[in-house]
C-alpha cells in the first residue's frame, strides 16, 4: 500500500473527504479520526477469507474503477467467518457483540447530483442545508466515542442496501454512478456499538456493579416446624414457577457471593469467560452510560446522545433484541425467545412470572414494576375471594330482606313524579327489581369489606416493601445508589438562551465554558423569575383543566336530565337513559385521558426541569392529578351530590328552565354509583388498557414502517426477492415503537387501585374484576415488551419510586371515602337508626313507610305539577318522597324532622369512628408486619463477614508475595497493618460488625 499523504484541516463549512469516508465506510472505525486517511487493516488469522484486504481507505475509493465495475463494488462487506453469525448481534468479523445502536437518516437531496466532478471538501452537495452541522456533530462525537474506548461499524451501503454510501460515491464519481448505477440517494445508516472489556471492566468499576465471585457459601436452611412448612410451601407452588426458572429454585440453598467489581481483583470474580460475564443488559447500560457523558462539541452542554436526538442529529439510540422472539423448536431458545414462551404465552397465565429473566433483559427497573404488578396481582386474589363472599350474600339474603319485601309489596304507597309535567305519579312496588339489586351491595357486610380493603391495602405495601428488600438482596442492588444526573438537553438550551440574552444586556460577550460553574463555584440556574412564572400558568392550565372535567360531568348531567323528560312517556325509560349516559361518560373520559396527557407533557416541558428524574417526577404528579379527577368526577358526583341538592316537591332547585336538578332512581343512589363504577372501570380496562396496548403498537409499526425514509418499500421488496438479503436485527428494532417509560403503566394500574379501594363500598366486586384484567395485563405487556417495543436500555433502581407515595396517598384517601359512601349514600345509618331508636321490635319492618315523608299535590308549584292526575286511576291528593320532613298537615310543614337530625348525629359519629378505628388497625398491622425480612438480614451480615475475610486473605497472600519478593520490610507490619484497617474500614463503613482491634488481631 503507497504511504497516504496528510490533508489539511477542514476549514468553515467545508468537510475533507476522509471524514466523509470515515462516516460512510462499512467498516469498525479504530485509531486516530481526523483529516488523515484510514490505515488499511488486515484480516486477522481466525477469520482470514479469500480477500486480500478487509477495509479500503478513502485513497482506493477515489481512484477510478476498472471499466465495466460498479463503484459501490469496490466497498466489500466484512464477511468474518467469526464463532457468531455476522449481521445479527455481531459485528461482520463475528466477534464482537453490537451493544448500542445509533441510527440517523440520510435525507433526499433537494437538488440532483451534477454530473461534474466536484471539489473534494465542498460538503454542500451532499448534506442540504442544516445537515452539513449534524454531519460534523454526528463526527465529533463519534471521534469521541472511539477515544473513550467504544468499537464502532457502520453499514457497507453500496453492498447491501444502497443508502448512504452511494451519496458519497456520487460525490467523487457522479458521471459513472449516473450512467450505469441509478441508486437511491436517502435512507437509513446505522452506527453499531461494541464495547471491549477494558471499557466495560472500567465503567463497571465506576458505576460499582456488582457481580458474583468464585466465593460460594451455603444458605442455611430454615429448622423445625418453619423448615417443613416452607419446604411443603415450595413444593406446592413448583408447578406454577416457570420452567426456565425452576432449576435457579433448586439451587437456592448455594449462593455467589456478589461484591462490587474492581479491577484491582478480577481474580476474585467468576470469569469463566470475559464475553459473556457481564449481561447483554448490564453492556447497554455502561455503553448508554458512555453515550450519555461523550461531547460532540467544545460549547456548553454539548454533551451527551440525548442532547443529539433532540437537535435530529440521530433518530434512534437502542440496544439490541437478542434474535427473534418466535424461532426454531430444535435449537435452543434465545432469552427473547425465552420471555415469549415463558412470560407472553396466555396458556401460561397460572404461573409465576420469570422476575430473573425480566431483570436480566430488560433491567432492574422494568424487573421491579413487573415484580410489584405480579405481587399486587397475587394479593388480589384474597381480596376478590372475600369481595366475592360478600357479594353472594348479597345474592343468598336478597330474598329475605325485609325493606326489600315491603318495596315489593307497597301497592298502595303513591310517590311523588320524578321530572315536572311530563312524569306521572308512581306506584313505589314499580322499583322491586331494583331495591333487590340494590341489596346485593347495600348490606350488612358492606361495612366488614369497607374496613378489610382498607386494611388490605396497608397489608399489601407492607408485603411490597419486603418483596422489594428480597429483589434488592438478589439483584445485587442493596448497595445502589443513583448518582447525580446530567441536565436535560431541554434545560441546557434555555440555560445558554439566558446567559446569551444576558450577556447581550450587559454588553458583554458570551463566552462559552462550563455552565455549571458560575464563577462562584455555585451551580448556574435559571432565574426563579421563569421558574415561577411556568409553575404558575401550570396550576392554571391544571385549574382549567379540572374546570374541563367538571363541565364535561355536568354536560352529562344536562343529556340525562333532557332525554329523561323527553322520553318520560316511556316505560322503562329510566334504564335506557342511565346506560346512554354512562357510556357517553366513558367516551368523554378516554378522550379526555388522551388530551391529559399531552397537556400534562406540554406543562412540564415548559416549566423545563433540571434532570430527567425531575422531569419523570413532575410529569406523573400532573398525570396523576388529571387523571385521577377525570377519571373520578362522576362518580364522586353519583356517590355524594347526586339528589343531595334537589330540594324538595313544591320547592325543586333548577339546572336549567324546566330541568330541576336529578335525583336518585327508585334504586338509590348506592345502586348508580354501583353500575356507573362497574360501567367506567371495565371500560377503561377493557378498551384503554387491554386493546389500545395491542392496536396501537401494532399501527405504529406499521405506520413507521411506510414512513421511516422508505424503509417499508424496501423491506416489501426484500420479502418479495426471497433469494435477496434479509432485514438485519438493527432494521427489524428500528421499525418498533420506542419505549416511552413506565409511566402510562405505572398510571394505569394506580388509577385501578383506586377504583379497587376507594369506592369498594359499592362495588364489592371490584378485586375480582381487576384480577381478571390484571391476569391479561401482564401477559399483554409481556409480548408489548418483547414483540412490539424496541428494547428499552436496561436501568437500575431499587425501588418503584414517588408511585409508592401516591399508592399510600389512595390508600389514606379510601378510609375518608369508603366511611363517606357508607354513611351517607348507603342505608346503612338510616336502617341502623330505625332499628334501635325507632322500631317497636327492634326490627327493620316499617323502615320504608318511616324514611318517605308526605307531600301535598296542591303545593306544587304553578306549572309544576303532573299533566295527569288521574293516571294511576284515582285522583292523587297525597304523594310520598324520600327525605324526613313534617308531614303537610303539622305545625311547621316539610321542616326536617328530629329523625333527620338523629341520622345526621349518627352519620357523623360513625365516619369519625370510623376513621379512627380503620387507622389505628393500619398502623397496627404496618407495625406488626416488619420492613424488613430478617433471614435476608442476616444473609447479608454473613455475606459481608465472608467478604471481609476473602480480603484479609488476598491481603494476606500479596503480603507473604511481597515479602518474598522484597526483603526491605521495616515496619511493615506496622504499616500494612494500617493500611487494611483503613481499606476495610472504607469498604464496610456501614457494616455492624466492621472491628478494627479484630481485624488486627486476625492479621
Amino acid at each position: 500500500m503507497p504511504e497516504k499523504k496528510k490533508k489539511p484541516e477542514p476549514t468553515g463549512n467545508h468537510v475533507s473527504v476522509e471524514m466523509e469516508m470515515a462516516d460512510m465506510v462499512g467498516k469498525p472505525l479504530g485509531g486516530q479520526v481526523g483529516s488523515h486517511p484510514l490505515p488499511v487493516r488486515k484480516k486477522s488469522s481466525e477469520s482470514m477469507t479469500s480477500d486480500p484486504d478487509l477495509y479500503y481507505s478513502v485513497e482506493d475509493l477515489r481512484s477510478e474503477p476498472p471499466p465495466g465495475e460498479p463503484v459501490s463494488n469496490r466497498i466489500r462487506p466484512m464477511l468474518g467467518q467469526g464463532k457468531h453469525e455476522a449481521g445479527a448481534l455481531f459485528f461482520k468479523d463475528g466477534y464482537r457483540r453490537i451493544d448500542y445502536v445509533l441510527a440517523y437518516p440520510v435525507p433526499r437531496r433537494k437538488h440532483p447530483v451534477k454530473v461534474e466532478h466536484k471539489p473534494e471538501d465542498d460538503s454542500s452537495a451532499f448534506h442540504p442545508e442544516g445537515e452539513d452541522q449534524k454531519a460534523r456533530r454526528r463526527r465529533e462525537f463519534e471521534k469521541n466515542l472511539i477515544e473513550a474506548g467504544l468499537d464502532l461499524e457502520r453499514d457497507d451501503e453500496g453492498a447491501r442496501t444502497k443508502k448512504c454510501v452511494t451519496a458519497l460515491l456520487s460525490q467523487l464519481h457522479g458521471s459513472q454512478i449516473a450512467s450505469r448505477e441509478p441508486t437511491k440517494d436517502h435512507g437509513m445508516c446505522f452506527v453499531r456499538l461494541h464495547a471491549p472489556w477494558k471499557v466495560l471492566s472500567q465503567y463497571a468499576e465506576i458505576l460499582k456493579i456488582k457481580m458474583p465471585t468464585k466465593k460460594i457459601y451455603e444458605i442455611k436452611e430454615r429448622a423445625g416446624i418453619k423448615a417443613k412448612a416452607y419446604a411443603l410451601w415450595r413444593k406446592t407452588i413448583r408447578p406454577l414457577q416457570p420452567s426456565a426458572q425452576a432449576k435457579q429454585v433448586d439451587k437456592e440453598p448455594y449462593k455467589h457471593i456478589s461484591y462490587t467489581f474492581s479491577r484491582d481483583k478480577e481474580h476474585m470474580f467468576l470469569i469463566e469467560n470475559r464475553d459473556t460475564f457481564f449481561l447483554p443488559s448490564t453492556r447497554s447500560l455502561i455503553v448508554h452510560e458512555i453515550l450519555k457523558r461523550t461531547r460532540y462539541s467544545q460549547k456548553d452542554y454539548a454533551i451527551g446522545i440525548t442532547n443529539l436526538i433532540a437537535q435530529g442529529v440521530y433518530t434512534a439510540a437502542y440496544p439490541l433484541h437478542e434474535g427473534e422472539f418466535e424461532g426454531d423448536t430444535n435449537i435452543p431458545p434465545n432469552p427473547r425467545q425465552m420471555l415469549f414462551d415463558e412470560w407472553g404465552s396466555y396458556s401460561k397465565f397460572v404461573k409465576f412470572q420469570p422476575l430473573n429473566l425480566i431483570r436480566n433483559y430488560f433491567g432492574e427497573k422494568i424487573g421491579m414494576y413487573f415484580a410489584w404488578l405480579g405481587l399486587y396481582t397475587k394479593l388480589l386474589i384474597p381480596s376478590s375471594f372475600v369481595g366475592l363472599i360478600v357479594f353472594l350474600y348479597g345474592v343468598f339474603t336478597m330474598d329475605d330482606n325485609v325493606p326489600s319485601d315491603e318495596v315489593c309489596e307497597a301497592y298502595n304507597i303513591t310517590m311523588c313524579p320524578l321530572c315536572d309535567r311530563e312524569c306521572k305519579y308512581w306506584r313505589l312496588s314499580d322499583s322491586c327489581k331494583s331495591a333487590r339489586f340494590s341489596h346485593l351491595f347495600d348490606n350488612e357486610v358492606t361495612v366488614f369489606f369497607s374496613i378489610f380493603m382498607s386494611l388490605w391495602a396497608t397489608w399489601f405495601l407492607e408485603n411490597w416493601k419486603r418483596k422489594q428488600m428480597e429483589l434488592n438482596y438478589a439483584w445485587d442492588l442493596s448497595g445502589f445508589e443513583e448518582e447525580e444526573e446530567q441536565p436535560r438537553p431541554e434545560y441546557e438550551a434555555r440555560l445558554v438562551k439566558h446567559r446569551i440574552e444576558q450577556s447581550d444586556k450587559t454588553g458583554q460577550s458570551y463566552a462559552s465554558g462550563n455552565a455549571e460553574d458560575s464563577g462562584m463555584g455555585e451551580e448556574v440556574k435559571l432565574p426563579k423569575k421563569q421558574t415561577l412564572f411556568a409553575v404558575g400558568v401550570s396550576s392554571v392550565t391544571i385549574l382549567t383543566m379540572f374546570t374541563v372535567t367538571l363541565a364535561a360531568v355536568f354536560a352529562v348531567i344536562m343529556y340525562r336530565l333532557s332525554v329523561a323528560s323527553a322520553l318520560a312517556i316511556y316505560p322503562n325509560s329510566g334504564q335506557i337513559v342511565s346506560g346512554t349516559a354512562v357510556t357517553l361518560n366513558l367516551i368523554v373520559i378516554l378522550i379526555l385521558d388522551e388530551i391529559y396527557g399531552s397537556v400534562a407533557a406540554f406543562l412540564t416541558q415548559l416549566e423545563c426541569p433540571r434532570t430527567e428524574t425531575e422531569y419523570e417526577d413532575k410529569l406523573i404528579f400532573k398525570l396523576f392529578l388529571l387523571k385521577f379527577v377525570n377519571s373520578y368526577a362522576s362518580i364522586f358526583y353519583v356517590a355524594f351530590f347526586k339528589g343531595r341538592f334537589m330540594g324538595r316537591p313544591g320547592q325543586y332547585i333548577y339546572a336549567a328552565p324546566g330541568l330541576r336538578m336529578e335525583e336518585c332512581g327508585p334504586g338509590g343512589c348506592l345502586y348508580e354509583l354501583c353500575i356507573q363504577l362497574s360501567i367506567i372501570m371495565a371500560g377503561k380496562q377493557l378498551i384503554q388498557n387491554n386493546v389500545m396496548e395491542i392496536g396501537m403498537p401494532k399501527l405504529k409499526k406499521f405506520l413507521r414502517e411506510c414512513t421511516c425514509f422508505g424503509l417499508c418499500k424496501e423491506r416489501a421488496e426484500r420479502a418479495e426477492d426471497k433469494a435477496g438479503p434479509r432485514d438485519t436485527r438493527w432494521e427489524e428494532d428500528l421499525v418498533l415503537e420506542p419505549f416511552s417509560g413506565l409511566s402510562p403503566e405505572y398510571l394505569e394500574m394506580i388509577i385501578q387501585f383506586g377504583f379497587v379501594t376507594i369506592f369498594v363500598a359499592s362495588f364489592p366486586l371490584a378485586p375480582l374484576l381487576a384480577l381478571v384484567n390484571n391476569v391479561l395485563e401482564i401477559r399483554l405487556d409481556a409480548r408489548k415488551f418483547v414483540q412490539e417495543l424496541r428494547r428499552p436500555m436496561a436501568e437500575r433502581a431499587k425501588d418503584i419510586g414517588i408511585w409508592y407515595n401516591i399508592l399510600k396517598g389512595i390508600t389514606k384517601i379510601s378510609v375518608i371515602v369508603n366511611a363517606f359512601v357508607i354513611a351517607i349514600t348507603s342505608n346503612f345509618i338510616p336502617r341502623t337508626v330505625y332499628q334501635y331508636m325507632y322500631s317497636p321490635d327492634g326490627s327493620l319492618h316499617g323502615f320504608i313507610d318511616w324514611s318517605l315523608s308526605t307531600f301535598n299535590v296542591s303545593d306544587f308549584e304553578p306549572g309544576s305539577e303532573p299533566r295527569d292526575n288521574r293516571s294511576l286511576g284515582e285522583v292523587v291528593q297525597f304523594c310520598r318522597y324520600r327525605d324526613f320532613r313534617d308531614a303537610p298537615w303539622e305545625a311547621e310543614p316539610y321542616k326536617y324532622n328530629l329523625a333527620y337530625w338523629h341520622i345526621f348525629a349518627a352519620r357523623l359519629g360513625f365516619v369519625i369512628c370510623f376513621q379512627n378505628v380503620v387507622i389505628f388497625l393500619k398502623d397496627f398491622i404496618a407495625w406488626l408486619i416488619p420492613d424488613e425480612v430478617k433471614e435476608i438480614k442476616e444473609r447479608q451480615r454473613r455475606e459481608k463477614r465472608i467478604i471481609m475475610e476473602m480480603l484479609l486473605e488476598e491481603e494476606r497472600r500479596m503480603r507473604q508475595h511481597y515479602y518474598a519478593t522484597d526483603h526491605h520490610h521495616s515496619n511493615g507490619k506496622i504499616s500494612q497493618n494500617g493500611f487494611l484497617e483503613n481499606h476495610l474500614a472504607s469498604e464496610f463503613a456501614s457494616a455492624e460488625e466492621f472491628d478494627a482491634n479484630s481485624i488486627e488481631t486476625q492479621v
